[in-house]
C-alpha cells in the first residue's frame, strides 16, 4: 500500500492512501527518518519505507499534467 505524506505537525504525520484518498494520522516515529511533505511511503511487510522511485514518477506525472493545462 502506498501513501503520500500530506502534512507533518509536531510528531504526527497525516498520510493519504494514494488509491482511496483516505487519510489517517500516524506517529512520526513509525516512519523513516527525515520524511517531508510530498514523500511517498510504501507499507510492506509491516514496515513503512520511502518509495523514491514511485515519488519521482508521480512528480513527473503531475508536472506533465500541469504543463498540459498551461498549454
Amino acid at each position: 500500500m502506498r501513501y503520500a505524506v500530506d502534512k507533518i505537525i509536531d510528531n504526527i504525520v497525516l498520510l493519504e492512501n494514494i488509491e482511496t484518498q483516505e487519510k489517517f494520522e500516524i506517529d512520526i516515529s513509525l516512519l523513516p527518518p527525515n520524511i517531508h511533505d510530498g514523500n511517498i511511503i510504501l507499507f510492506e511487510n509491516n514496515e513503512y519505507k520511502l518509495d523514491t522511485k514511485y515519488e519521482i514518477e508521480r512528480r513527473k506525472l503531475i508536472e506533465d499534467k500541469l504543463n498540459k493545462i498551461k498549454g
